[in-house]
């Protein structure tokens, strides 16, 4: 699906705040209400819109530390590597993971209540794994998610200035 410069801005706006009405988003992006309400409706069936996310305060629902915990396989096939990314989106504790190259395989994120509670995570969900031959654990001391992805479009060479919106 190519996207156009109303689809950018929609998408920078959704981005910024999901929670805009109908009414609003229109009215931002110079639409007819029900032209707007088509235009999403065609951006997540086409998979753009991936989903509406709230964003909670970590301490809020009982969260006091965050890590990331760098695993390094015993193998690299796709079957322990598939089977390790299964298990991984098991674990509540998990926020994101990445697949990377390099030294380390996996790159996982997880929020958890104490440190008790990431030794305890550590030994049971990945030290135990027969597919896992190493883990390195680092301490988050302060997290910012940027929600925001750049949009690019096939006008431009750069992000989009509707991905920067004020």
């Amino acid at each position: 699906m190519e996207l156009d410069r109303i689809d950018a801005r929609l998408l920078a706006l959704l981005q910024k705040n999901a929670r805009l009405s109908n009414k609003e988003l229109a009215a931002k992006v110079d639409l007819a209400p029900s032209s707007c309400l088509e235009r999403v409706r065609r951006l997540v069936e086409h998979k753009v819109i991936t989903g509406f996310h709230a964003e909670l305060a970590p301490a809020a629902v009982g969260v006091g530390l965050q890590a990331t915990i760098s695993v390094r396989l015993t193998r690299h096939s796709r079957e322990i590597v598939h089977r390790f990314r299964a298990h991984v989106l098991t674990i509540p504790e998990v926020r994101a993971f990445y697949h990377v190259a390099g030294a380390t395989d996996f790159m996982i994120h997880v929020a958890v209540r104490d440190a008790d509670h990431l030794r305890d995570l550590a030994l049971t969900a990945f030290t135990t794994r027969p597919e896992v031959d190493h883990i390195e654990t680092s301490l988050i001391f302060e997290y910012q998610r940027v929600a925001a992805l750049p949009i690019y479009t096939d006008d431009a060479q750069s992000p989009s200035r509707a991905s920067r919106t004020k």
